[in-house]
């Protein structure tokens, strides 16, 4: 199972990195792997500042639908709409092509509050 070392994780299986204010989140190698296979993608939340843990859109797979959450508080600049075609992707490269939605971080601090690659492991039992 992919985990890499130099992302964040939520109990709740997303992954976020941090470029400078601007943080980018998708879901974890583990949450698709759960899912199965990824027919949907939808984010309507774009331009809307939301709260840390607050849902920013739902995933789709053939038998289940999930809630994200976003992991800090801040605005969603912006939505992978590659996955409005090719939301299979999610799938196939869940921390490159597959990611999410990109946010502009309200406070730095949330992330401090994530877990490492090494917690989000054992939360997992990998």
């Amino acid at each position: 199972m992919n985990i890499p070392a130099n992302l964040k994780y939520t109990k709740d299986h997303e992954w976020i990195s941090l470029d400078g204010d601007i943080a980018t989140v998708g879901i974890t190698d583990f949450a698709q792997k759960e899912l199965g296979d990824i027919v949907y993608v939808e984010v309507e939340t774009v331009d809307q500042t939301l709260n840390k843990d607050e849902v920013f859109g739902t995933v789709e797979a053939v038998k289940t639908v999930s809630d994200l959450f976003l992991p800090v508080a801040g605005e969603i600049v912006e939505f992978n709409e590659a996955l409005e075609t090719n939301p299979e992707v999610v799938n196939t490269d869940p921390y490159g092509a597959g990611w999410m939605v990109k946010v502009k971080v309200a406070n730095a601090a949330d992330m401090d509050q994530l877990l490492s690659s090494e917690d989000y492991k054992a939360l997992i039992g990998a």
